[in-house]
């Protein structure tokens, strides 16, 4: 093992941070107090972070009950009528929260949309991509990443959408 600097904090690898540390992906750890349906205004509020930078990952299925991951920024809802139509789906609605564990392998509230338990289309909303940096789930609850949002095009084949409302 690589002599690595001693953090503050340690957090244990996740599918997330394996995938990452993998590809050679350059990222940043912020660990925070988790709390029940906080989200990731709560995060960005625990970190100092803005909101808008804190990114969700949310699972969600189409029509036939075909899963996928949109990610999403922290103060902003998904149109699921405007990214269905994107995506060419009749209709898409957020998963019930087991069936989102069951298609990632993560706890709700700890969703990365890195090292899913199966592969599944991954969105993002356009302007996620023009910020410099970003911060979503590393793969648990209270345990954000901060990288650039291009990883997410090149590991996850991230396709653009416009859906964002704000909240």
């Amino acid at each position: 093992m690589k002599d690595q600097k001693v953090k503050k904090v340690h957090v244990s690898e996740t599918p997330a941070t394996q995938l990452l540390r993998a590809n050679k992906v350059a990222f940043t750890e912020h660990p925070y107090e988790y709390m029940e349906h906080g989200g990731a205004q709560r995060g960005a509020e625990m970190l100092g972070l803005d909101p808008f930078t804190v990114i969700k990952t949310l699972v969600m299925q189409d029509q036939d009950a075909r899963p996928l991951i949109v990610l999403m920024h922290g103060n902003r809802t998904v149109s699921t009528k405007n990214l269905a139509r994107q995506i060419g789906a009749k209709s898409v609605e957020p998963c019930k929260p087991e069936v989102a564990q069951r298609h990632s392998g993560y706890m709700v509230g700890g969703t990365s949309p890195f090292g899913t338990r199966r592969e599944m289309p991954v969105y993002i909303e356009s302007t996620i991509l023009e910020l410099p940096k970003i911060v979503l789930n590393g793969g648990r609850r209270g345990y954000l990443v901060g990288i650039d949002p291009q990883v997410c095009v090149a590991l996850l084949g991230a396709k653009p959408v416009q859906c964002a409302l704000a909240e």
